[in-house]
């Protein structure tokens, strides 16, 4: 996640690392950075391991055993508790962010964006992301929200203070046009 103020990121949920911030897949997302020493002195690993179980093993992997979102709310909504957990840590981390960004923008909220693989194809976590917002200014409309999305889509609420949109990415385009940049870039500069 990242929050944008006036066109430039002002702050994300990474780190150094993408280990720092949500749960993600397979990441472990904020921890209590005692968890360190605790594997290496309980559990005998040493900081390779450690690397590799919070990189790796952690996350909604290490809380259910599924990676993807899709078969998380699948068996969530069949019943499965351990699927609901991960559910719900991974949109409880999201709507701790959030709020954060909120209290960064001062409440000035233009827009809530989701994108990117469950951003984009999962009704359910934007519903659950948005779900009691409205005092923020963040109304879901739960019809818009639950249909198709080709291109961008606007899903907030007729008379919300706050856009939510839902936009597709295409990160391999992305870096294409940055290498085309760069190698007319070098063109231009080696013809001279």
């Amino acid at each position: 996640m990242a929050v944008i103020k006036n066109g430039k990121s002002i702050d994300t949920t990474m780190g150094v690392t993408p280990l720092e911030g949500l749960v993600m897949s397979t990441r472990c997302g904020d921890i209590d950075p005692a968890i360190c020493y605790i594997l290496a002195s309980h559990k005998s690993l040493s900081a390779s391991d450690i690397n590799t179980v919070l990189n790796k093993q952690s996350g909604i992997y290490g809380i259910c055993g599924e990676k993807d979102m899709k078969a998380v709310i699948e068996a969530a909504m069949a019943g499965s508790e351990r699927h609901k957990l991960a559910l719900h840590i991974f949109v409880h981390r999201i709507r701790k962010y959030l709020g954060a960004y909120i209290v960064q923008l001062e409440g000035n909220v233009d827009a809530l964006i989701f994108s990117a693989g469950i951003g984009e194809h999962s009704a359910t976590v934007r519903e659950m992301v948005c779900l009691g917002l409205d005092a923020l200014g963040i109304a879901i409309d739960a019809a818009k929200n639950r249909e198709e999305v080709r291109g961008l889509k606007e899903i907030q609420m007729e008379g919300s203070r706050v856009k939510i949109l839902v936009i597709p990415t295409d990160e391999e385009l992305f870096i294409a046009q940055q290498t085309l940049e760069v190698v007319q870039s070098l063109q231009q500069t080696n013809s001279t």
